[in-house]
């Protein structure tokens, strides 16, 4: 698959993602257990997850995602991605949380 840009290399990931790591499976996020029920790609361009937690549900970046031990199959997909995003400079996960917590806070 030929790729040119950053966005078709995003798009290639989530695509080899989506179809090669099987749905749903169970994580831990903050210490609570959730379902990722599904992989979306905002129109922002970034790869989240979509989880749910009984009847409440949540994207979660695929960046921000704790993978469960054992992890699933085809979870080498996001480990492989999460090294392309650092290789491109993608921020860090608790970086991407500073920046939205102090925009949040007015800051």
């Amino acid at each position: 698959m030929a790729a040119y840009d950053e966005s078709e290399q995003r798009t290639g990931f989530f695509t080899m993602i989506e179809e090669h790591l099987p749905l749903p499976f169970e994580t831990k996020v903050l210490g609570v257990d959730v379902t990722v029920e599904r992989i979306d790609l905002t129109e922002a361009g970034e790869i989240v997850t979509k989880c749910r937690r009984g009847h409440e549900r949540q994207s979660i970046p695929i960046l921000d995602l704790p993978l469960p031990k054992p992890p699933p199959a085809g979870s080498e997909l996001i480990e492989a991605y999460r090294y392309w995003a650092r290789a491109i400079g993608c921020p860090k996960p608790e970086t991407r949380k500073d920046k939205n917590r102090s925009t949040s806070e007015g800051g």
